[in-house]
């Protein structure tokens, strides 16, 4: 049986909400969870690792991590650009997760469309389904894919969060 992953999770305040992010030794990040309860991101990670695959403590050194991401609130959008994310989940779902990375920030795509990029025409529904199973919010942003009738579909975070993260990329990016 591997060694449960060291895993670090700090709490950070957002303009939209509380936000735990969970790292490990390397300073991956492995969740960002709109959440400031430890019990929701403890269920979330079991979902991810298993019920004896991690340890999570509270972080002792403030993270560079959370401080890209508390930059982008902030308008440096790019600052999330770089943060290496490791996460658990099936080779289609990290795929799809890796695809999302790649929508430039201040656009959105449908579900089709990501399906396309990925060269699964059909797989919309499954797309859809790794989409919302995203464990990285902000940073593998899943908030940019929208309906291809252009309407905002399910967040895992709420639609108004979804409506903010892309308003706020929206503003920024027209300042430049």
């Amino acid at each position: 049986m591997p060694e449960p992953l060291d895993l670090f999770h700090d709490l950070i305040e957002t303009p939209i909400g509380s936000m735990t992010v969970v790292v490990d030794l390397e300073g991956r990040l492995r969740a960002a969870l709109f959440t400031g309860e430890i019990e929701v991101v403890r269920f979330q990670l079991r979902r991810l690792y298993g019920n004896k695959g991690f340890t999570l403590s509270p972080s002792l050194d403030p993270s560079s991590v959370c401080t890209r991401i508390s930059h982008y609130f902030d308008g440096e959008l790019s600052s999330i650009d770089t943060i290496p994310v490791e996460t658990a989940g099936t080779a289609f779902q990290r795929e799809v997760w890796q695809a999302l990375r790649g929508i430039p920030c201040g656009t959105t795509t449908s579900y089709g469309e990501l399906a396309r990029r990925i060269g699964r025409p059909a797989a919309v529904r499954a797309v859809g389904a790794a989409n919302g199973d995203n464990p990285a919010a902000v940073v593998v942003p899943c908030h940019r894919v929208i309906g291809s009738n252009g309407s905002l579909t399910g967040y895992g975070g709420g639609i108004e969060r979804k409506r903010w993260l892309l308003d706020h990329e929206n503003r920024a990016t027209r300042l430049f």
